[in-house]
């Protein structure tokens, strides 16, 4: 996909920074966004010019959190024994028996629906972060480059398969993606966002209740008043 990505400059060094709650400052800024490239996938186009307010994002998909319930939930097949496709496993087990997350405290938090990540967002006093702000996020201040970092693929930047984890890789196993200082923005787990597919009504499959094991999310919220501590 060819993004074409606003510009946008980090004149400071607090202008792209961590704060201690492992968010990242963004700037605000005008942005055109989507693509009009043939490769585009559905959605994308046609392109359409937005402006988007500073606000903060964390710096990775949410990785650990204090409080999770999940109900049910879709998973690949291909990451499920043959033996197990029969069985009914449990939320604890998420690999079958014997499974368990103790291996898998560094990895997005998946299995977790639109609506559980909005209740989660909410109950830290933050939001899930519109298409738009998710976007200008994951462009990370280039212009017109077709990924992140450049136009050129890098399969060493990203949880892609063929990058040797079987499945979903813990945050910190591809170095930011962006001078924003962001990761996973590309890869690993697919992310909700608060923004509806406009003219879309669920028929089946995902639905806001519904939750998968390839899908995360991370929490936004309003920029950080300098006043505040």
């Amino acid at each position: 996909m060819n993004l074409r990505i606003a510009l946008i400059l980090c004149l400071s060094a607090l202008s792209c920074i961590a704060d201690d709650e492992g968010m990242v400052q963004i700037p605000g800024g005008k942005m055109t966004m989507g693509t009009n490239s043939a490769d585009g996938r559905d959605g994308e186009s046609p392109t359409k010019e937005v402006t988007v307010d500073p606000f903060r994002i964390d710096k990775y998909p949410k990785y650990k959190t204090e409080a999770e319930t999940f109900g049910w939930s879709f998973v690949f097949q291909d990451f499920v024994s043959e033996e197990l496709k029969s069985k009914v496993t449990e939320k604890i087990e998420p690999a079958g028996p014997g499974s368990g997350i103790r291996e898998r405290l560094d990895s997005p938090v998946v299995q977790v629906s639109w609506n559980d990540a909005q209740a989660f967002c909410s109950w830290r006093g933050r939001r899930l972060p519109s298409e738009e702000e998710w976007e200008w996020a994951a462009r990370g201040g280039l212009q017109g480059r077709t990924y992140p970092w450049g136009n050129k693929f890098q399969a060493n930047r990203s949880n892609l398969w063929q990058d040797g984890y079987h499945g979903i890789a813990p945050v910190t196993a591809f170095r930011p993606q962006n001078s924003f200082g962001l990761y996973d923005m590309m890869g690993n787990a697919w992310e909700w966002t608060s923004t509806p597919f406009p003219g879309a009504q669920p028929m089946m499959g995902n639905t806001p209740d519904s939750a998968s094991d390839n899908l995360g999310f991370r929490c936004a919220a309003r920029k950080k008043d300098k006043t505040e501590l």
